[in-house]
């Protein structure tokens, strides 16, 4: 296994908007590396840390980083975080921290098939199980493979790919990064694929979050997770593509908001009381200095909320 690294995104950020207690219970759902679970930990005397991770290669490398550290790795989906965290004794937490993007070390290592930069078997699950990328490209209808690239990626030209992959495995199984990537640039019109930096960052984005459900996981998580949280505890996420930053930044608006009421009405007769305050109004993102020296942290977006006694 190649060195797992992965440079923790806002890490000073995330730091400070957990607002760590010693005492507390906390919960990195992404632990990966162990970056920003490591500085967690070492804020901790008292509590303690739980990092999640379905990622086998991350358990095992976080586990070993974190050693004599306040700390324990459990091998899952942060999905899972409720009944994961029920089996250790847990059921209540102070702060949860989510970094939604795929580690360095998962696009790095050619192996795992989430790049188009390398040529590799066509892989992306996270947790090495379960249906990989080439078995969707192989195996889906057009118009299913359209919807995955159309409501995953957001590409436009997402009905054209879908018919290209589907001729081409006609005569040929699709099992590399690079037969997919060539297959995506035969699709694009040549004048847009000469103003794109890669046409195949978007369907290779797409084909990840169907692989790994990614949207569902990340909705269970909110719920699930924000329940758990005790009153003044914080959640902090980072998110990388505009499809999880619009689904996080509803669900906390909708925490944030105290009344339900019809707009019609002129008074509010509901009652009703925030579930949580908004500790960022407009996301966090990472300074000049962190984007020049990491350029993964250019597109993240960080946000933090606060839960209320309701």
């Amino acid at each position: 296994m190649s060195e797992f690294s992965h440079k923790p995104i806002m890490l000073m950020q995330c730091i400070e908007g957990l607002d760590i207690k010693p005492n507390g219970i906390y919960v990195d759902g992404t632990c990966g590396g162990a970056g920003h679970s490591k500085e967690i930990a070492k804020r901790i005397d008292g509590g303690m840390l739980y990092g999640l991770d379905q990622d086998p290669d991350a358990v095992a490398v976080a586990t070993d980083r974190l050693a004599g550290l306040p700390a324990k790795v459990l091998h899952t989906n942060f999905r899972n975080a409720r009944y994961a965290l029920a089996k250790e004794g847990v059921e209540k937490i102070d702060g949860v921290l989510l970094d939604l993007g795929v580690s360095s070390y998962q696009l790095d290592n050619a192996e795992r098939g989430f790049s188009y930069n390398a040529d590799a078997y066509l892989d992306m699950r996270m947790s090495k199980e379960g249906p990989s990328a080439a078995d969707l490209v192989n195996s889906l209808s057009v118009q299913e493979i359209t919807d995955i690239l159309r409501n995953y990626g957001e590409e436009k030209f997402a009905y054209q790919i879908a018919k290209k992959i589907v001729a081409y495995r006609e005569n040929e199984q699709i099992t590399t990064t690079r037969q997919l990537s060539e297959i995506v640039n035969s699709a694009y019109p040549s004048a847009e694929r000469r103003k794109s930096k890669n046409p195949s960052r978007k369907t290779f984005q797409a084909l990840r979050i169907a692989v790994n459900d990614e949207l569902g996981a990340l909705q269970d998580a909110l719920e699930d997770l924000f329940d758990m949280l005790n009153v003044g505890g914080r959640m902090c996420i980072i998110t990388f593509h505009s499809l999880e930053d619009r689904m996080v930044k509803q669900y906390f608006k909708n925490l944030a908001v105290k009344c339900t009421c019809p707009k019609e009405l002129p008074v509010c007769i509901c009652g009703g009381k925030a579930k949580a305050k908004l500790i960022t109004n407009k996301p966090l993102v990472a300074d000049a200095a962190e984007q020049e020296e990491n350029r993964r942290s250019r597109s993240a977006k960080l946000r933090i909320i606060e839960k209320l006694e309701y």
